[in-house]
């Protein structure tokens, strides 16, 4: 940048003042806009990109400047990107290959009135691992089981907090859950290292949530009156289609073995959206085309069961695209909050003051609370915590992973806890009950945190980074466009 003398013009860092009057009208606009006059949250981050642009510009920064700051950012994100896509394409082809068909044919198979509650939980869990949506699990499994639970005497809230409980757990560790899979990407960790360090806090707080839920469901000795609602589904899934399931389960089995064997993810999904497609032509007789076209916009199932065929239908390249776009969006903006220092500087006075990897942990948590509270979703939140904290996980010797933990656990989890969240209201909405009527049974939800703030404060389950992943990191933090 030059001035009239034709000297040039050094970019300068931010003040504090400047650096919290930018940040703070980000939030503004996403709050406003999102709860106020209900604009759309991709407009309102142009807006954000706009704000924010004036100020890196106010600072001395050029236009070439701020291009490489969004670019950088993006340009290492692009390995997630490759991925998101590819969860799209994993879920269309489940869905036809009738893999999440035997995942609920079975599962519901399994139901006992005393066990009720315990067995509803894991089935959730394992409906949300397979299709990576909670609110899909919710619409369609969260409703049968609503029905059941008044059967049986339970209170809504108590059933409806189970529900959400096991929607969540299988969200959040879900190798297909776009929330799973933006943190990996935005603190800089691959996915499966995200979900390896989550297995530290999250296995301890479901095993406790499933202990509880047996607690309470062991008293209750009635009889299951809604049954013809599980018959529905049952009779609606065998009727469109074939459910062997040492067949019909093998993409999911060959899902979770390379995973486990830590293939890239890319070849991982790849392999496993192959089989499931051969099984849906050559197994299930779907033509080729339909299948095809459905790996880029899924189409709902035939059943005849309304919930049941929405969720069917989910799934394919074009349902990423909102997620995708925001996510673009939501990096370019950290690129710039990184590059012209603004979060270094709004930061530097309470962050430094962190000290113990407990309190910082403690932090990060409460940061994501505090972002879903005033923006109401927690994509955005997601990813500008891991800007946020990043350095300092970094500077604590901390793998990034444990920075993309402590931000699910902060962000995911509490969205669905708060009333005036998208996810909130969705629950509210599809399960009948009000937030603050099943938050005190959505134990897993605000267990996770406490849970996790605990063991890092005893040093347990924190994982440092590998050797190969070091100066990567390091790279991550230093790294910023001139």
């Amino acid at each position: 940048m030059t001035t009239p003398a034709g000297k040039v013009q050094q970019a300068v860092a931010p003040g504090l003042l400047q650096a919290l009057v930018c940040f703070l009208g980000i939030l503004a606009i996403i709050s406003c806009g999102l709860f106020l006059i209900g604009v759309d949250l991709h407009s309102l981050l142009f807006v954000c990109l706009f704000w924010t642009g004036c100020h890196v510009i106010w600072l001395g920064h050029s236009a070439n400047d701020l291009r490489s700051m969004m670019s950088v950012a993006i340009s290492r994100a692009l390995p997630a990107l490759y991925i998101f896509m590819l969860i799209g394409l994993v879920i269309a082809a489940f869905m036809h290959s009738g893999t999440i068909a035997s995942l609920m044919y079975f599962g519901l198979g399994w139901l006992s009135p005393t066990l009720f509650l315990p067995i509803g939980l894991v089935l959730c869990a394992i409906m949300s691992l397979a299709t990576g949506t909670a609110w899909g699990t919710a619409g369609t499994l969260g409703l049968v089981f609503m029905g059941i639970g008044s059967s049986l005497g339970l209170p809504p809230a108590l059933t409806a907090g189970m529900v959400v409980c096991g929607a969540t757990f299988g969200d959040k560790m879900s190798a297909v859950s776009d929330t799973t899979n933006l943190a990996a990407m935005s603190a800089g960790t691959s996915l499966y290292r995200h979900i390896y360090s989550m297995l530290f806090t999250t296995v301890p707080t479901f095993v406790f949530t499933l202990l509880v839920f047996t607690w309470l469901g062991a008293s209750n000795d009635g009889s299951v009156s809604a049954a013809v609602d599980v018959d529905t589904l049952r009779t609606g899934l065998s009727a469109s289609y074939r459910l062997t399931p040492w067949i019909t389960l093998l993409p999911l089995a060959l899902l979770f073995v390379l995973s486990v064997r830590r293939v890239p993810a890319e070849i991982t999904m790849s392999l496993s959206i192959f089989v499931a497609v051969l099984i849906a032509c050559l197994y299930q007789g779907t033509d080729l085309a339909l299948v095809l076209n459905a790996l880029w916009q899924n189409q709902p199932g035939q059943t005849g069961v309304g919930n049941l065929d929405e969720l069917l239908g989910r799934g394919g390249l074009a349902s990423m695209s909102w997620t995708l776009l925001l996510a673009l969006q939501a990096l370019a903006l950290g690129g710039l909050l990184h590059g012209a220092r603004i979060l270094d500087r709004l930061l530097q006075d309470i962050i430094t003051r962190v000290r113990r990897t407990g309190s910082l942990v403690a932090s990060t948590i409460v940061a994501g609370v505090m972002g879903n509270f005033a923006m109401g979703e927690a994509y955005i939140t997601i990813i500008l915590n891991c800007q946020l904290f990043g350095k300092k996980y970094a500077e604590a010797g901390l793998d990034a992973a444990v920075l993309s933990r402590s931000v699910e656990e902060g962000s995911t989890l509490t969205t669905g806890l708060i009333p005036w969240t998208t996810a909130g209201a969705f629950y509210s909405a599809t399960l009948g009950v009000a937030v603050l009527d099943y938050l005190p049974y959505a134990l897993f939800n605000y267990m996770n945190g406490i849970v996790a703030i605990a063991m890092a404060s005893l040093g347990w389950g924190l994982l440092r980074p590998r050797e190969s992943d070091s100066q990567s990191q390091a790279d991550q933090v230093v790294d910023k466009p001139q």
